[in-house]
């Protein structure tokens, strides 16, 4: 397995009425982490003729984060079946895991709009990426 890390500060904006990261912001952050890895490990043309949609999130807090704190985000895939692939995104500060998520994802032809198989193309795209 190789998952995918990517590191960032906590901005003012993610920060809610209680002084910590909003938990609006986590969600906000799995949806740029994943996005981020599928542009980091695919073509150009396989963005161009799919894309993913959220089928449902799931998201566990631990600890709360702060303003400036550093977050580190890993990310790796699960099952990938059909039209369906899960994958998970662990935050971290300070080597502490503060929250995880699993997000199953629907494949979708962009030229269709419509759900489409994950091609065998990009399961062996994903297959270094799962745990």
């Amino acid at each position: 397995m190789e998952p995918f890390t990517t590191t960032f500060s906590v901005k003012e904006k993610d920060i809610d009425t209680l002084n910590h990261v909003n938990n609006i912001s986590y969600l906000k952050w799995v949806q740029e982490v994943s996005g981020a890895h599928w542009y980091n490990i695919t073509t150009p043309e396989i963005q161009n003729q799919y894309y993913w949609v959220v089928l449902r999130h799931e998201i566990d807090y631990h600890h709360p984060t702060f303003l400036d704190e550093e977050i580190t985000a890993v990310t790796w895939i699960g099952e990938s079946e059909g039209v369906k692939s899960d994958r998970f995104v662990h935050f971290y500060c300070k080597d502490k895991l503060v929250s995880r998520a699993k997000t199953t994802w629907g494949l979708i032809d962009k030229s269709s709009k419509k759900p489409t198989k994950i091609t065998d193309e990009i399961l062996n795209i994903l297959e270094p990426f799962k745990m």
